[in-house]
C-alpha cells in the first residue's frame, strides 16, 4: 500500500481550518483548535484526511508533534496522488 510524508508548518487559534498554500516545499496549514492536549494535531490529521479522502486514522503526525514544524504521513497515497487532493500541483523531484 502507498504511503507519503509531507511537511507541514501548523499555525493553531486560526480562525478557519484551512491549507494555506505550500512554501518552499512545506505546506501551510491553519487550524482553529488551540495547541494543548494534541488537539490543534488532531484536527490537523482530520484536515488533511478530508481533503485527500482517506480515513483519519490513515493521516499521523509523526515527527514535530510539540512543535509548528511537523511532519505528516499519509497510508493510502503517493505523494503525487496527495499533491493533487490537496489542491497543489506536483513539483519537480
Amino acid at each position: 500500500m502507498d504511503a507519503c510524508e509531507i511537511a507541514v508548518r501548523l499555525q493553531p487559534r486560526a480562525r478557519a481550518n484551512e491549507i494555506v498554500r505550500e512554501r518552499d516545499g512545506v505546506l501551510v496549514v491553519r487550524v482553529t483548535a488551540p495547541p494543548l492536549d494534541g488537539r490543534a494535531n488532531e484536527a490537523l490529521c482530520r484536515l488533511i484526511a478530508k481533503r485527500a479522502r482517506v480515513g483519519v486514522r490513515s493521516v499521523s503526525v509523526i515527527r514535530g508533534a510539540g512543535a509548528r514544524a511537523k511532519v505528516v504521513r499519509v497510508e493510502g497515497l503517493g505523494l503525487e496522488q496527495l499533491r493533487a487532493a490537496l489542491g497543489f500541483a506536483v513539483g519537480p523531484g
